[in-house]
């Protein structure tokens, strides 16, 4: 008998459930460098470059959640350094709602984007 192949790794999802509740919060997450935008979430839940999540967000005071799928495109680990928190980025997907969640942090952080404040990502 024949050993066995190991498996081609193969893309985890994920569901993440995030509240934001605060402009400064919202915009220390959001990566507008990234295309189609995406946020970074802490989590010490081990995930890989390329892995999909769905995301149901929340946004500041509005009850509804925002479904949007994506995939990770930034890691950043525990004890990283200048005490970065640890998680991914997620970046949003073209379709699955990334465009409309896009749009309305974009709206949401107007002023605030280009501001030299430092965020978890940069």
């Amino acid at each position: 008998m024949e050993p066995k192949q190991p498996a081609a790794p193969t893309t985890r999802a994920g569901v993440l459930s995030l509240n934001i509740n605060s402009k400064s919060a919202l915009y220390a997450a959001y990566m507008p460098f990234i295309k189609n935008g995406g946020l970074f979430i802490p989590t010490a839940k081990p995930y890989g470059l390329g892995d999909e999540v769905f995301m149901l967000l929340q946004l500041m005071d509005d009850p509804a959640r925002l479904a949007v799928k994506g995939k990770v495109v930034w890691m950043t680990p525990a004890n990283a350094q200048n005490n970065k928190t640890q998680g991914i980025g997620v970046q949003f997907a073209a379709e699955e709602g990334g465009q409309g969640v896009k749009v309305k942090i974009e709206q949401i952080l107007a002023n605030a984007l280009g501001s030299s404040r430092p965020t978890h990502t940069l």
